[in-house]
């Protein structure tokens, strides 16, 4: 059973269940190029404005997340990280039933710890925030995770399935496994899920909801610590790059020897050296062997 059909023919919610104040479910949405051109030859990515959008799974989430919304009467705040030109996302997301929508002033491009970081200052005090399990740009998945890490909410990743029960926050979840199994969660709020777009087709809206929708506010807000952290964006820099140790400085050679000698002298092609030696110790001798060879070294003092 398909998670639209599980929310069509569900029955209205029962205001004794609903309590006095309403769930929150958010939605993560990605302004993203959906059909980039890419030069055969320089590998330059090139996008075009008129096919930007949100990918399949991003769809089923906002779908998954209006299911939730109707059985439980939760508000939806759905939220998009990207320029002006996402505010044609969010208008769609609210012509469909979304409550409330948010973009935040983050350019493309940006990792996603970041992404999450930024998503994490809106969705704060969020019950339930549903995200597809990966975009069509770079396909990494890892900003459900990261926001679950932010907002220390349990995280269900992955899901071809996700069912509203009768307790408020509480839903059944399945996850596709290797070799054609099934994983059956039970998922309580807080959390974050992440679902395959093939878990639910986005309903249409209507008419008079899209032109109401054209017209709606769209609160924008920046994004937090943008350009102004160059320690942050320093240690950014160093994340992304392999693990080099500090070089060592070495005096130069002198300037009397022919080239040879120079060139000896800066390979060190004839300098005595300790032979390598076996060693048989518990770990903490050996340790102070390690220690005692790296300062005959001089890597150390």
């Amino acid at each position: 059973m398909s998670t639209a059909a599980a929310g069509a023919g569900a029955p209205p919610p029962d205001p004794s269940r609903t309590g006095g104040t309403p769930l929150r479910i958010g939605v993560a949405l990605k302004w993203v190029d959906l059909r980039p051109e890419v030069d055969p030859l320089s590998g330059v990515v090139r996008e075009d404005g008129h096919s930007m959008g949100c990918s399949p799974a991003d769809r089923a989430a906002l779908e998954g997340a209006l299911v939730l919304a109707d059985r439980w009467s939760a508000e939806v705040v759905v939220v998009c990280c990207g320029d002006a030109g996402a505010g044609a996302l969010l208008r769609d997301a609210l012509a469909v039933g979304a409550t409330r929508a948010v973009r935040i002033d983050l350019g493309p491009g940006a990792p996603s710890e970041d992404v999450a970081a930024a998503l994490a200052t809106v969705f704060a005090g969020v019950d339930l925030v549903c995200c597809g399990d990966y975009s069509p740009d770079r396909g990494s998945g890892s900003v459900p995770a990261y926001l679950a890490a932010h907002l220390d909410a349990a995280q269900a990743l992955g899901l071809v399935q996700i069912t509203p029960t009768d307790e408020r926050g509480a839903l059944t979840a399945i996850r596709r496994l290797d070799g054609g199994r099934r994983e059956v969660l039970a998922v309580h709020a807080p959390a974050v899920v992440s679902v395959e777009g093939s878990s639910a087709e986005l309903r249409r809206a209507g008419l008079a909801a899209v032109l109401a929708a054209q017209h709606a506010i769209i609160t924008v807000v920046p994004a937090p610590g943008s350009g102004s952290d160059p320690v942050r964006a320093r240690v950014r820099l160093a994340r992304r790059s392999p693990y080099r140790p500090r070089a060592r400085a070495l005096p130069p050679p002198s300037f009397d020897l022919d080239v040879r000698g120079r060139i000896l002298a800066l390979t060190g092609a004839l300098v005595e050296r300790t032979p390598p030696r076996t060693v048989h110790a518990d770990a903490s001798e050996a340790a102070d062997l390690v220690l005692e060879q790296l300062r005959a070294w001089g890597e150390i003092e």
